[in-house]
């Protein structure tokens, strides 16, 4: 799948002017709110045409100065962050809406043991709970038999202990129905255990983008992200569990000892490691409590208006990100090039930073 999208529209005082190429997997599009991404979602959906456009998709052209393609002949499922399902129907005749687009039995099958709702056929809308209406809703976009799916905010209604129940299932759909995403989130614990591409947005124009893990290491994007959301992905393998509560996961510059880890060894996982727990030592450290140590070297050094720093550290080829004060990294002497150790408690990785959110090849659906 490649999705190609260039687009420039103004609202008064606000101009939206943004270019971007997405493939297979997830891209998201970051940014705070009013920075234009419901806007770009609405107009690849058709629902919105721009003052300029060019919208293709595996080269079909949506929109162009010529051309424009009404949303029902797209093709493009769209999940809403308020699931608009209809009220009147029970869940199985919500997800049979999609029938008149040809779902198959067998495809309907499928997504409903994916999304785990097989037990909510006969309910109606009003007695679902937050979550369970947005995986119904992710399941009838997907009876549409979509070539692209977009998902606007789909957890931005949801608390956090529903976001912690639908996360997994976002999961799985990423990695077994091969459908390509452009999801939509302002939330950076969602992109980073769900994207492979970032879009990052920031007054109506692209700041950034690229794969995940270089656009939320790089230091210059700390202050689009904020300084406590900063961080960077490591992939990693869990490699055992002890009996202590620790797991123990490999991953490129040595292994890590972490709590909360729940897929089974041998899974592959996606770990996001805050700029702000990753300490730093100048020399092999000795006698203390944390005893996740990893060699690094550092990139690059951004230096803010305040009076933090953000260090950019190569850990074995991977992307790692420290915050550290100003004040620090000029008594340590941090340069580029410098060689020294990443220090990282145990507690500092929560259970919902560690997903099995890498890259799989799926298949379509059935």
């Amino acid at each position: 799948m490649s999705l190609s999208v260039a687009l420039s529209h103004r609202f008064g005082d606000f101009a939206l002017d943004i270019a971007f190429e997405a493939g297979p997997g997830v891209t998201a599009l970051f940014g705070r709110s009013g920075t234009g991404k419901t806007t770009i979602v609405n107009a690849v959906a058709g629902l919105f045409r721009p003052d300029r456009a060019q919208i293709t998709l595996d080269g079909q052209t949506f929109n162009d100065a010529a051309t424009y393609v009404p949303p029902h002949k797209r093709r493009v499922g769209y999940v809403f962050q308020d699931a608009r399902l209809f009220p009147h129907l029970s869940v199985a005749q919500n997800l049979d809406y999609a029938r008149r687009f040809g779902a198959r039995p067998k495809t309907r099958a499928h997504i409903i043991d994916l999304l785990g709702i097989g037990n909510l056929l006969a309910r109606r809308p009003a007695t679902l709970s937050g979550g369970e209406k947005q995986r119904v809703a992710l399941g009838r976009a997907l009876l549409a038999q979509p070539r692209l799916l977009l998902m606007d905010e789909p957890l931005a209604a949801l608390d956090s202990l529903r976001k912690s129940d639908i996360l997994p299932y976002l999961d799985r759909l990423k990695s077994e129905t091969g459908v390509p995403i452009l999801y939509v989130s302002h939330a950076v614990d969602e992109v980073a255990r769900l994207a492979d591409q970032m879009v990052l947005l920031s007054g109506g124009r692209i700041a950034r983008k690229g794969p995940l893990f270089d656009v939320l290491a790089d230091p210059a994007a700390v202050p689009l992200l904020g300084v406590r959301e900063a961080g960077a992905v490591l992939q990693a393998r869990v490699v055992a569990h002890g009996t202590d509560g620790l797991s123990t996961l490999q991953v490129a510059a040595g292994k890590l000892n972490l709590l909360g880890v729940q897929a089974p060894v041998g899974a592959q996982v996606r770990l996001r490691v805050l700029a702000q727990d990753v300490l730093l030592s100048l020399d092999m450290p000795q006698g203390l409590s944390a005893q996740n140590i990893l060699p690094v070297t550092i990139t690059s050094i951004h230096s803010g208006a305040g009076p933090g720093a953000a260090i950019a550290l190569d850990a074995a080829g991977e992307a790692l990100l420290a915050r550290v004060t100003g004040r620090a990294a000029s008594a340590m002497g941090l340069a580029p090039g410098q060689n020294l150790f990443a220090i990282l408690k145990a507690t500092s990785v929560s259970q919902n930073a560690i997903s099995g959110g890498l890259t799989t090849k799926a298949s379509p659906l059935p």
